[in-house]
Parts: structure tokens; C-alpha cells; sequence
């Protein structure tokens, strides 16, 4: 049995996903309210904003409690001489290997909530698609794109 990859990303991860899920959570809840208000406006069926409004109750649970720390919990990486191994997924889990032979570059971004919890992303870019390791100490990202673009160009010279 092939084992699954060691390392995780950064717990802090959670908050940030959290964070992205209340500016989701609040732009629907607004988009929610104008419907319940139309509904009201219009004498629509009580039962339609109430079926809103669970729908509402239940995302925002979804969105800023259960899906992050489930994501942050299946998140995991390996990066080893001939290839990176990547696991991620909530329902359905995805394991992706990318041979180190076809890494062109190595790429860290940062966003406004990732940079104010000292986190970065890795995006590892082939020739057909990218790939990315979200939220990681912005310490270990830099060390991570180092490595791996140095890995990435000795596979090169050894074809």
C-alpha cells in the first residue's frame, strides 16, 4: 500500500479559510435578505423565506466551521528528489504526483488575509497546469520554492 503524504499545511490555514468564508457567508446572507424582503414586498409564500433562511443558517456552519477544518485536515504534501505528491480533497480525494522532471518554475503568492497571518502558497507550474500548496509559513513557502526549483533543474540536467 502506497503511503499517503506526511506534511501538513499551516494550522493557521483555518483561520484564514474561516475568514474567506464569513466575506462568502456575509455577501450571501446580504443576497438573502434582499430576496426575503422582495418575498415579503411581493406577499410571496412564507415557506420560500424560511427555506432561505435555513439554507443561510446551515452554509454559514458549513462555510466558516465544518468545510475548513475538514480541508485543513485532508491538506497533506510531500515533496521528495523525483517528484511532489499532493492530497487534498473533502469528499472526494484527489492525489496528485507531479515528476520533478517537468517543474518549468516555482511561484510564491500572497494575499492581503495570507500575508496578515504570516502564510504564504507555493504554485508549482508544469507545462500543461499548476499546482498549489495553500497557506504555509512564509519561511517554510521560501525554503519549499527554493528547494524545489533546485530539485526541478537538477532532474532537468540529469536528462
Amino acid at each position: 500500500m502506497i503511503l499517503e503524504p506526511r506534511k501538513r499545511i499551516s494550522k493557521k490555514a483555518l483561520t484564514v479559510w474561516r475568514i474567506s468564508g464569513v466575506i462568502k457567508i456575509v455577501i450571501s446572507w446580504i443576497l438573502a435578505a434582499v430576496a426575503v424582503f422582495l418575498l415579503h414586498i411581493f406577499n410571496g409564500p412564507f415557506w420560500v423565506s424560511v427555506l432561505l433562511i435555513g439554507i443561510e443558517l446551515i452554509s454559514t456552519y458549513l462555510f466558516i466551521f465544518l468545510l475548513p477544518l475538514v480541508k485543513w485536515r485532508r491538506w497533506r504534501y510531500e515533496v521528495r528528489d523525483e517528484e511532489i505528491e499532493l492530497q487534498e480533497g473533502i469528499f472526494i480525494v484527489k492525489r496528485t504526483l507531479i515528476p520533478m522532471i517537468r517543474v518549468q518554475h516555482v511561484d510564491t503568492v500572497q494575499g492581503p488575509i495570507l500575508r496578515k497571518y504570516q502564510l504564504a502558497s507555493v504554485i508549482i507550474n508544469t507545462a500543461a497546469t499548476s499546482h498549489e500548496i495553500p497557506a504555509l509559513e512564509e519561511s517554510e513557502a521560501e525554503e519549499l520554492r527554493y528547494f524545489i526549483s533546485t530539485l526541478a533543474r537538477v532532474a532537468d540536467e540529469d536528462v
